[in-house]
């Protein structure tokens, strides 16, 4: 399955319940042969409300090459990868990540659409991938276990978490980001 090439947009979701609960916007842009999703979401978890920006530098193959992210509370975290699954963190190496292609920032789904485009799965097909895992809002990164499979490819895919055991069927617009994530996300732009 092949997306189409990523537009210059706007991408706004909302938490699963309501506004009252967490809003993400995120802006897309092309520059050279890199995709550039830089984003701002306002959440909660179960002890703290936060604040959340960050920059995610992709390549054409939509492997992460660089990504910011920063707190309101002054947390900070500066990852880059060399698209092959070598990674530094704020400059330190983290031979821990060896073997991630991508990462996934909890509070977004965004994140999600960097394995379902990158991996092109066919009618059927599944791929169990590890990726960099980072929490919100401590911006802690750990490996995490997952699998993703295409229900239909370029519209639907599911999720499962090889590490909790959580799954959610995401459908996705014609570019792969990811439309609603059952119980999380909705998305209103």
């Amino acid at each position: 399955m092949t997306f189409q090439a990523p537009t210059e947009r706007s991408i706004r979701w909302s938490a699963w319940e309501g506004f009252e609960d967490g809003l993400e916007h995120l802006d897309i842009r092309r520059h050279g042969g890199e995709t550039v999703a830089s984003g701002i979401i306002v959440g909660a978890d179960e002890d703290s409300c936060y604040g959340l920006t960050y920059d995610l530098v992709v390549d054409e193959a939509w492997r992460v090459r660089e990504a910011r992210l920063r707190t309101t509370a002054g947390h900070a975290l500066h990852l880059e990868s060399d698209g092959q699954g070598a990674w530094r963190a704020d400059s330190q190496p983290r031979p821990d990540l060896e073997g991630c292609i991508d990462i996934d920032i909890e509070a977004t789904p965004l994140t999600n659409t960097l394995p379902i485009r990158r991996l092109s799965l066919g009618r059927g097909r599944s791929a169990a991938i590890d990726v960099a895992y980072i929490r919100v809002p401590s911006l802690a990164v750990e490996v995490g276990r997952q699998r993703y499979t295409a229900l239909e490819p370029g519209s639907l895919y599911r999720f499962e978490s090889l590490d909790s055991g959580f799954r959610a069927d995401l459908p996705v617009d014609h570019e792969g980001f990811v439309m609603n994530y059952p119980r999380l996300f909705r998305r209103w732009t």
